[in-house]
């Protein structure tokens, strides 16, 4: 791999983003993310995912070099197209993904947090997606995923000033879970992950896919599906191991079946 690497610890798998000086999201780093998350998604020592940068940045966003080669309008549509399948890819994993922010996640870096499920920030972290200052938009599904989570008014304030907010703003708008100080920053997602890490897999996952029905279906279709999934979830030994658990008031031992 040459711009992430992967550490276990008890069934989290911290993904430490690195392409100095930024890391800039090119199609290159695009792809090497998606092989990293097909590798993810089988390992059965993994059942949640916590991505971070390293250095200065979590990511200041695309990689402008970049779009200095694209020739045609089909070519621009393309890589936005294929950004956005990595993104939705994200937002689908069948494991939680939560992205520590620290220094800034611009433009594409912030499209890539939105996707994930959850956002730990440092309070002094800049979020925001600036590419109007280029003449540009975002491409990588930034402009709905925004609206999304902070409503249309402040994504349209966002985007149209191209100017940042700050991580404690973002955890008041919305667009964040929690903000803390930068140095402790790892260790709380960290916490988080493994807190999250101890419930059953089979439980958490049925959630991911609940709350994404929640987004694109309607209200009949997704109560629907959430009875189907609790049906499942309720004859798994995971359900029986919480059961008894309870009763014998000890932490329950999930095994994800």
């Amino acid at each position: 791999m040459n711009f992430f690497r992967v550490a276990k610890e008890e069934f989290v798998a911290v993904v430490t983003f690195s392409r100095p000086p930024a890391n800039a999201l090119s199609s290159a780093v695009l792809k090497e993310l998606s092989t990293v998350l097909d590798e993810l998604e089988i390992d059965p020592d993994v059942r949640v995912v916590l991505l971070h940068g390293e250095g200065r940045f979590f990511s200041a966003g695309a990689d402008i070099k970049e779009f200095t080669s694209i020739a045609s309008v089909e070519e621009a549509s393309g890589l936005s197209r294929n950004g956005q399948l990595v993104m939705e890819r994200i937002e689908r994993f069948s494991k939680p993904v939560i992205a520590a922010i620290h220094g800034a996640a611009l433009g594409g870096g912030l499209e890539l947090a939105m996707s994930c499920h959850i956002r730990v920030v440092a309070e002094n972290a800049k979020l925001g997606l600036p590419e109007l200052q280029l003449g540009i938009i975002p491409g990588f599904a930034g402009t709905q995923r925004l609206v999304r989570y902070v409503g249309f008014g402040k994504a349209a304030e966002m985007m149209w000033t191209s100017e940042p907010i700050t991580g404690a703003e973002a955890v008041q708008w919305g667009l964040a879970n929690k903000a803390v100080p930068e140095e402790r920053l790892l260790d709380e997602a960290k916490a988080l992950a493994k807190k999250i890490a101890a419930k059953s897999p089979l439980s958490v996952r049925a959630v991911i896919e609940l709350l994404n029905a929640a987004k694109e279906k309607t209200f009949v279709e997704a109560v629907r599906e959430e009875a189907e999934w609790f049906g499942r979830v309720f004859g798994s030994e995971d359900a029986k191991e919480g059961v008894q658990a309870f009763l014998e008031k000890r932490p329950p031992v999930f095994k994800g079946k």
